[in-house]
């Protein structure tokens, strides 16, 4: 329909905000899963993992703010084009660590990876499932770990651009 189409697939002019949305879909996974259950503490667990999840959400979102003034863009390809002598890594070293803290408590990996209180002893959204539910919980958070390097590489490592190579 005269729209260019590369590997990347289509690229919109907001596509950063694209993937800040989809993200957040995350949340009422959680929220459902946990009500779903019908067990309070369930449910509790799942609010305090969807609150985590927003606050998360929220100093990733911030830390890109530096990346996107750099790039003057919103768009994925373009901000990848802009990193083509430097990638941002190197001048945005403190938002690449925030940003990457950030990912690691949102994709629950150690030490953001206890969604359950201390004094609980359930495991806090998924304490009624087992089996093919269970399963579903952790292949999600698994295509989150994928999605979030990916956008990772994309924002800060120069994408699928050599920076040395021009």
């Amino acid at each position: 329909f005269g729209t260019q189409v590369g590997l990347y697939g289509i690229d919109p002019s907001v596509g950063i905000l694209y993937a800040f949305a989809f993200g957040a879909i995350a949340f009422y996974g959680l929220m459902l899963g946990g009500w779903a259950s019908g067990s309070k503490y369930s449910f509790l667990g799942s609010m305090r993992g969807a609150a985590q999840l927003i606050s998360y959400e929220v100093a990733q979102g911030l830390s890109l703010a530096g990346v996107i003034m750099m790039a003057g863009s919103l768009s994925l390809t373009e901000i990848v084009q802009a990193q083509s002598h430097l990638p941002y890594v190197i001048p945005q070293f403190i938002g690449f660590i925030i940003f990457v803290t950030a990912a690691f408590a949102e994709t629950n990996r150690p030490p953001f990876d206890l969604t359950e209180a201390d004094a609980e002893l359930v495991g806090g959204y998924n304490t009624e499932y087992s089996g093919g539910r269970f399963a579903s919980y952790y292949a999600a958070e698994y295509l989150n770990v994928i999605v979030v390097s990916a956008i990772t590489a994309t924002l800060f490592l120069a994408g699928w651009q050599l920076p040395w190579v021009n």
